[in-house]
């Protein structure tokens, strides 16, 4: 998915889950969840690249993406165009499912219970969406 896809579903993603989790939480608290849950959904997609240079050996797909910032935004499809997708598709959602877990446990682990579910939940959705992309359902 492109990233505006992903930071639309993370937004609505994010504010379930922190009615859910943070039912007394103010309205700053509330909007601050949702702009971390958007903000997890698009950059986590960041792994891609070092899948890419651990792929190809360089950083030609970071620089195509940064240095023509339409095919960074607009034509994100362009960025990988040179990768073998099947490949680059196994690994970022192995990327995103290692990110995620880690992540989770290391906020338990050091006590915030909430916040790890947050994370796991929002996630979740950034890999679901994912899935259903690439099998063609969305």
């Amino acid at each position: 998915m492109k990233s505006v896809e992903h930071a639309v579903v993370g937004a609505v993603v994010s504010a379930a889950a922190a009615m859910l989790l943070f039912p007394t939480s103010n309205g700053v608290a509330f909007g601050g969840l949702v702009a971390v849950g958007v903000l997890l959904s698009v950059f986590v997609d960041l792994d891609h690249f070092l899948i890419a240079r651990a792929m190809v050996g360089d950083w030609r797909n970071l620089e195509r993406a940064v240095t023509n910032p339409r095919v960074g935004l607009v034509e994100q499809e362009k960025v990988f165009a040179d990768l073998d997708e099947e490949g680059l598709v196994q690994r970022r959602l192995l990327s995103h499912h290692l990110v995620g877990g880690a992540l989770s446990l290391v906020l338990v682990l050091l006590g915030f219970w909430s916040l790890a579910a947050f994370v796991a939940v929002v996630l979740y959705a950034h890999v679901l969406c994912d899935y259903l992309r690439d099998i063609g359902y969305a």
